[in-house]
């Protein structure tokens, strides 16, 4: 291993942030010269990691998820923890996304000497993103936070990214005057470990309340099986405090479950199994996208199935074939 990696893997053991910000670039940067190193740096922590309880959030918007994950941070701090957020945007390379946003409303994390807070990259697909998140948990756990948050601030399949790599998954919601099941997906709530109906102080307690209790009545309806774990619908709210102890049991309690039942290591080996799936699948994709023998038969091949001339079947059939001619040329695996 090269000194100044040597030395990498030294901060971020030590918990030198600098260098921790540093590891996490590596790891994040998408130029070819950079992923041997970055394995090489991940093969080095490895072993460092996986102690921390990871949990995502999401939540439907203005639900105030950043500023909850600040104020359950803050208390996670005086009770002993260090904590990390990482973001998941894979809305900002269009919109700019609201990450500056977010870390200016986790005002007292972002200035405290035992929190950790990371924008996602600003460059690339939901599964670069998700990738780069995913090594990012590693790299913060090794450097010693043991609870890492990994909050989704885009939509749709950020949730399902996010569920696939955290232990517990949170979903921050809102009451609402009668539709506060508005925004809120099924198959959203079909991931949720925990519930909380936030913003429940001042007026908004009372309704906050019916809205939980309407919700949880609602979350019988999404299994049909009587034995199946329920997910907790609770009250929280950031101004206050009320409610953030405790949301963090109920977090503990799933873990706690989820060890019981099928075993926190089994659902993590089956969360790197299909992040693995999805690895290949998504290099065999850029590979597709990048081989020149496909890009040289690409138009043509399109104009034909417009036309008529080809059948989808047989266009893909001739795309793969170009595919395999040069597939070798096009993966970085060193």
């Amino acid at each position: 291993m090269a000194a100044d990696l040597a030395s990498l893997v030294e901060g971020v053991l030590g918990g030198d942030r600098r260098l921790l910000a540093r590891a996490i670039t590596l790891v994040e940067s998408s130029r070819p010269d950079d992923h041997q190193r970055s394995r090489e740096l991940l093969r080095e922590l490895r072993t460092h990691s996986g102690k921390a309880v990871r949990v995502g959030v999401t939540g439907v918007p203005g639900a105030g998820k950043s500023t909850l994950i600040d104020a359950l941070g803050v208390k996670l701090i005086e009770a002993g923890h260090k904590v990390a957020v990482l973001a998941v945007d894979p809305s900002s390379t269009r919109t700019g996304g609201s990450i500056l946003g977010d870390r200016t409303r986790m005002a007292a994390l972002a200035v405290s000497d035992h929190a950790f807070i990371r924008p996602s990259p600003s460059g690339g697909h939901l599964g670069g993103v998700a990738r780069a998140t995913r090594e990012s948990m590693l790299v913060v756990e090794a450097a010693g936070y043991d609870v890492v948050i990994v909050e989704t601030v885009g939509v749709g399949q950020s949730e399902v990214a996010v569920a696939g790599m955290v232990d517990t998954f949170l979903l921050v919601t809102l009451a609402r005057a009668g539709d506060q099941l508005q925004g809120i997906k099924r198959g959203i709530l079909e991931l949720a470990d925990v519930i909380t109906v936030n913003k429940a102080d001042g007026d908004g307690v009372g309704p906050a309340r019916v809205a939980a209790r309407d919700l949880s009545t609602a979350m019988k309806l999404i299994s049909s099986d009587p034995h199946a774990r329920r997910p907790p619908v609770l009250t929280s709210s950031s101004y206050t405090g009320d409610g953030l102890d405790t949301l963090w049991h109920a977090v503990l309690e799933h873990r706690e479950y989820v060890e019981a039942h099928a075993g926190l290591e089994a659902r993590r080996n089956a969360q790197q199994l299909e992040w693995l799936w999805a690895l290949v699948a998504g290099e065999l994709e850029d590979a597709l996208h990048k081989s020149p023998a496909v890009r040289g038969i690409r138009k043509a091949v399109e104009q034909q199935v417009g036309s008529g001339e080809l059948s989808a079947l047989e266009a893909s059939t001739q795309i793969l074939a170009a595919f395999a001619a040069d597939a070798g040329h096009l993966f970085d695996v060193g």
